[in-house]
């Protein structure tokens, strides 16, 4: 059984006004028969913090199109992407790309 992990999510570009415009969140995930990965924390993000528009976030079972992820500062193309194995202490920072005219 993998085990509670704490991570720092992180929201912006706009992104924030989803989650009642709170940019960072102290998350403690519990701990679960799989290992954390982004997949997962999407689905716990989309359930636990998620206060409106989901179809401007989600797509799918990752993020739309447009929205920037980084893991601890990295792009999350290069870590893996929704594979990404969550560590203890990782930061997630989501950055929407989109913006109006």
């Amino acid at each position: 059984m993998a085990a509670p992990l704490c991570v720092e999510v992180e929201f912006g570009g706009g992104a924030e006004l989803l989650f009642d415009g709170v940019k960072k969140h102290q998350v403690a995930l519990p701990g679960q028969e799989e290992p954390w990965d982004i997949r997962n924390l999407l689905v716990w993000i989309k359930k636990n913090l998620l206060k409106e528009r989901p179809e401007l976030f989600i797509q799918g079972d990752s993020v739309r199109p447009g929205i920037l992820v980084l893991i601890n500062d990295a792009d999350w193309e290069l870590l893996g992407e929704l594979d990404y194995q969550l560590q203890d202490q990782d930061s997630i920072l989501f950055i929407s790309t989109l913006h109006g005219g």
